[in-house]
């Protein structure tokens, strides 16, 4: 198999390693906006570099796999469905409804593939999660609690590019939330604090966050996040029902610190970001895409799945700038 890899930044990069040790992929073609980057990964990683994304669509590739800056993505998911080609992308398809609703009408008017990098799916803490969940074993689901925190703030040009905290950073939160419980979300009130560095007043963004989320089920779901965690990269997941309670994540990486006589022990090499703590599932997510192109795997997470994930998103900050419950029926989904 050929695959094209359109950007080579960090998660890029990463994904230019899993993809040329991989054992289907028999030729890897990369381009970046920064060709001397592309160039650099492609030695590194014994693929070939083109001089842009364009001629990853002339030279004839099976698959292609977007890890480009996020305002191109749904521009490349539109030429990878009029070139008929199955495509992987990061999260988002795009930083608004209208881009993605935009993306998604040429991926099903072409009917070609798309799969989202919501990687956390493919870890195997949630993975485990979900079949308590389903399995009945907490009894009936009452209570969960998300938490997603970076150990440092992204650089200031990032911050208007991003789209903001829900939905850069929590999309991730509110994605595993439906695909842990099984449930959806029905209304969300939400709140974000600035009072950090001065660079997110500037872009008009927050740097921590919370959301309170009811599922159609009547379960409550907290989601918080910051970007100031200076003790470390720390994603968990607590699921509490009438019969038991898990937790995804704590582990002894977790960079928290018990303050009880007998409780764990601090941990003494917290996760230091979101590659680390993911690495396997990023890989995970790679590989299922290569077998999904082969017919041999069904799409775990279509530009549906996105779309609703993004639309939790949307809903917070409506509800963050207007001080008011948001019902998710208000959020567009066509």
């Amino acid at each position: 198999m050929r695959i094209g890899l359109i950007g080579t930044g960090r998660i890029g990069t990463f994904h230019a390693g899993v993809l040329s040790r991989h054992r289907e992929v028999g030729s890897l073609v990369v381009a970046d906006a920064d060709r001397a980057r592309a160039a650099e990964v492609a030695e590194r990683t014994g693929s070939t570099a083109a001089p842009s994304a364009d001629e990853i669509f002339a030279w004839g590739v099976d698959a292609v796999v977007i890890a480009s800056a996020t305002a191109a993505h749904a521009d490349l998911i539109a030429r990878a469905a009029r070139a008929g080609l199955p495509a992987f992308c990061e999260k988002p398809i795009a930083l608004d409804l209208p881009g993605t609703l935009g993306a998604l009408r040429e991926v099903e008017s072409a009917g070609t593939l798309l799969q989202l990098g919501f990687m956390r799916r493919f870890d195997t803490g949630y993975a485990k999660a979900r079949e308590i969940v389903r399995s009945g074993a907490l009894g009936r689901l009452h209570t969960v609690r998300a938490i997603t925190s970076d150990p440092t703030p992204p650089p200031a040009a990032y911050l208007p590019l991003s789209g903001g905290l829900y939905r850069d950073c929590l999309v991730h939160d509110f994605d595993i939330l439906r695909w842990v419980t099984g449930r959806e979300v029905v209304e969300v009130y939400a709140t974000g604090s600035d009072a950090g560095p001065a660079m997110f007043r500037d872009a008009g963004d927050v740097d921590t966050a919370a959301a309170l989320l009811t599922l159609d089920d009547g379960t409550l779901a907290t989601a918080t996040a910051t970007r100031c965690n200076g003790a470390g990269y720390d994603v968990r997941m607590e699921l509490a029902g009438e019969l038991d309670q898990v937790a995804v994540g704590l582990d002894d990486r977790t960079p928290i610190t018990s303050t009880e006589p007998h409780g764990p022990p601090p941990a003494t090499k917290p996760w230091p970001g979101f590659l680390e703590r993911f690495a396997p599932a990023y890989e995970a997510e790679l590989d299922t895409f290569i077998r999904v192109v082969q017919g041999e795997a069904e799409n775990p997470c279509d530009g549906r799945e996105a779309l609703t994930a993004l639309r939790i998103a949307e809903a917070c900050e409506l509800s963050r700038r207007e001080h008011r419950p948001v019902r998710l029926e208000e959020i567009p989904a066509h």
